[in-house]
This record gives structure tokens, C-alpha cells and sequence, in this order.
């Protein structure tokens, strides 16, 4: 991609308007300085002394975050947090950042706030280590009046929008925002507005989705279409190509250090290589910017093949920021994106 064609399409991020409706959760950092540790009176155990905590939007806060990096016009994020303190960490973080509008945005007392807690061992000179996850979850259905009010929020964002974004990250179905009601919904979209770049992404894989954009990882894949997790490029392509023609929607496969697989709706099939390491790195989040990335690129204008590159790009920024779910600005892909060409 030549800088020309970059500008071209970045530049039309500024005009984006992009709705997101997914699992948002807080990610929460505990910085643990091991120099202070000391041993419980009460217990014996060690007792990890916390010298910074540090919160952002993860799940597909994540997504939202990427999104305001590469400076979209407006952002609307669809989904829910609980009245607690997390919540309003939540919606802070959120109403703070540029572009994004909260008009959809659900808080309510029948679901507790998603969140990933962190611990991180930082030392000075030493990558940040991070200790076992805790996590807080919502383990029951989603109540049916919390799911009106997403619909509804969705319905209301979807004729002013340029693309639409679905996330689901819970691990038990219609636990999260995007239950079977809620893709009811986005399949009535569709049809609606059969031009409209709808991208869905699922940690549980995308069976029984409507046929939308799709995208997902290797073993994503083998759920969705029942073929082995191993399979070789040649057969993710092909598999990648038929399901691309059945939705009449693009569809993208991400193949950790092999890459990006992507078709367009007519079956055309496009594989880009990953940019090389320059370093250490942590994959967290990754997926994410891939999604923003994609999303973004499509939705101004870039070709399955752009798109990808520009997801590549994305992806090769995030992994070396060390210790936090990063981003990836224009800026930042334009001087790896130019260092590639």
C-alpha cells in the first residue's frame, strides 16, 4: 500500500460513525512493586503490597478503545454495566474519551460490570508479570428488560451508522449482551440495510449467527464448520471462500503467526503474512485491534486485501506495547505500514 492510498483511506476515518455492541468490561491493573512485599501477621502468607491501580475498558472496550485511536467520528457503544463501582469506572473511562456517545448505553441494577482484575509484578528494567486473573462475571440470563433496552438502543444507532460492530466475550450464551434476541435484532438490520459493513466477532464462535461479516481465529473456525482445528491454508481458504459466498459477506481468519485470511462477499480470497517481531511481546488485545482495524478499513473504502494489511499493521503496534491491552493510531500504522513498503 502506497502512502497515497493510506491517506486515502485513514482519512475517511474522521468522518465514521460506528456503533458497538458487545460484552464491555473493565479492565482493571493492580502494579504490584515486589521490593514492598511483606508476610501477614494474621496468616503467614506473603502479601502483595498494590502501588498503582489502573482501569480501562476492556472486552470490547478494547475494540472501542482502537477505534478512538484511529479517531472515528462518533462511537456508540450498545451494552450494559451494573450500578456499582466498577459501572462508574466504566462509564467514566468511556464518556471520557473522544467521540463516544453514550445515549445507548445501559446501566442498571440486575447485572454486575464485567471485569477483568490484573495483578502485574513491575519492576524496574523487567517486563511487567502478570499473577492469576481475577474476574467478575454475570453467570445468569440476561434479564429480558435489559435486553429491550439494548434492542432498542440498536435499532435507534442503525440508520445513522456506517458499520456495526458485535462482540460477544461471555463464556455462557445469553449471559452477555448479545443473546439470542439481541442477534435477532441484528439480523433484521441486515436485511434492512443490506449495505451496511456488519463485523462479529465471538470467543464462543459465530454458530447461529446471521449471516454478517465474520470474523474469527483458527479453532473459531473448526466450531463453526466442524473441520479439524489443524486444517492447512490451502482448506482454511477454501473454507474461508464458500462461507464468505454463503453470507455474501466478507469473512477473515486470523492465523496468529501466519496472519490474516480474508474474502471478500464473491469468495475472493486474499492471505497476508504477519509484519516481523522487533522485540518482546504480549499478544493481549491483539484480536481486537484487528477487529477495530478491519472494521474501520472497510467502512472507508479499502479493498479485503487493504483492509488486512492495515489489520496486520495494527496487530504488529498492539503485541509490543508490554503490561496493558494497547492501541494503534494512525500515525502509529503509518510508519509501520511505510517502514513495510
Amino acid at each position: 500500500m502506497n502512502a497515497a492510498r493510506f491517506d486515502a483511506i485513514t482519512g475517511r476515518y474522521e468522518e465514521l460513525r460506528v456503533a458497538l455492541i458487545g460484552d464491555f468490561c473493565l479492565d482493571r491493573y493492580l502494579e504490584i512493586d515486589p521490593a514492598k512485599s511483606e508476610v501477614s501477621i494474621e496468616t503467614g502468607l506473603e502479601v502483595y503490597n498494590v502501588v498503582r491501580v489502573r482501569s480501562q475498558p476492556g472486552a470490547a472496550g478494547t475494540i472501542l478503545n482502537n477505534l478512538v485511536a484511529l479517531g472515528a467520528a462518533a462511537i456508540y457503544p450498545i451494552g450494559f454495566c451494573g450500578v456499582d463501582g466498577e459501572g462508574y469506572e466504566l462509564r467514566r473511562s468511556l464518556a471520557a474519551m473522544p467521540g463516544v456517545k453514550l445515549d445507548y448505553f445501559v446501566e442498571t441494577d440486575q447485572r454486575r460490570t464485567f471485569t477483568y482484575c490484573k495483578p502485574l509484578i513491575v519492576e524496574p528494567g523487567k517486563t511487567p508479570r502478570e499473577l492469576n486473573r481475577l474476574d467478575s462475571k454475570n453467570w445468569s440470563a440476561t434479564p429480558s428488560p435489559v435486553e429491550s433496552q439494548l434492542v432498542a438502543g440498536l435499532e435507534k444507532a442503525a440508520p445513522d451508522i456506517d458499520a456495526l460492530i458485535v462482540m460477544d466475550q461471555v463464556d455462557v450464551a445469553d449471559t452477555g449482551v448479545v443473546t439470542a434476541r439481541v442477534l435477532e435484532a441484528v439480523a433484521r438490520i441486515a436485511k434492512q440495510r443490506p449495505e451496511l459493513l456488519i463485523m462479529a466477532d465471538s470467543r464462543r464462535g459465530l454458530r447461529g449467527y446471521p449471516p454478517v461479516g465474520f470474523k474469527m481465529n483458527r479453532a473459531e473456525l473448526a466450531a463453526l464448520t466442524g473441520r479439524d482445528a489443524a486444517m492447512k491454508l490451502p482448506e482454511i481458504e477454501t473454507t474461508a471462500s464458500g462461507l464468505a459466498r454463503s453470507n455474501a459477506r466478507p469473512v477473515f481468519i486470523t492465523l496468529s503467526e501466519q496472519g490474516i485470511i480474508g474474502a471478500d462477499a464473491k469468495g475472493n480470497v486474499e492471505h497476508a503474512r504477519p509484519l516481523p517481531v522487533r522485540g518482546e511481546i504480549d499478544i493481549v488485545g491483539a484480536g481486537d485491534a484487528v477487529t477495530a482495524n478491519l472494521s474501520a478499513a472497510l467502512a472507508g473504502g479499502a479493498s479485503i486485501r487493504e483492509a488486512i494489511d492495515l489489520a496486520n499493521a495494527a496487530a504488529s503496534v498492539v503485541i509490543h506495547q508490554l503490561g496493558t491491552t494497547g492501541t494503534a493510531s494512525v500515525a502509529q500504522l503509518r510508519e509501520v505500514v511505510c517502514c513495510d513498503v
